[in-house]
């Protein structure tokens, strides 16, 4: 189930999607909040890290990979990647949260 977010939703861990900008387009997806509630009291936007299901062979040291992925709202095995942008509060919708672990 996916919710709009509001800032009273938006919490560190949170898996959202957003139209996120790629080399062919733009396309919606998931990634992960990874800014903290001190910044969204003060801030309109969300900091925002890629979630792929795209698993690389050779993983980076900053890559990882997400054990409960169904447990938060995933479709598929997915990685977290630390390629990072910004969205405003109104363009994501929250469809789970990382499980304590990942």
């Amino acid at each position: 189930m996916t919710t709009p977010a509001s800032s009273s939703v938006v919490q560190p861990g949170a898996v959202v999607t957003v139209d996120f900008p790629g080399i062919t387009g733009i396309k919606r997806r998931p990634v992960v909040v990874v800014s903290s509630d001190l910044y969204h009291r003060t801030r309109p936007d969300v900091v925002l890290g890629l979630v792929t299901s795209q698993i690389p062979s050779i993983m980076a040291p900053s890559d990882c990979i997400l054990q409960d992925w169904q447990r938060a709202g995933l479709r598929k095995p997915s990685v977290f990647r630390t390629f990072l942008l910004t969205k405003s509060v109104t363009d994501i919708l929250v469809i789970g949260h990382l499980s304590a672990r990942d």
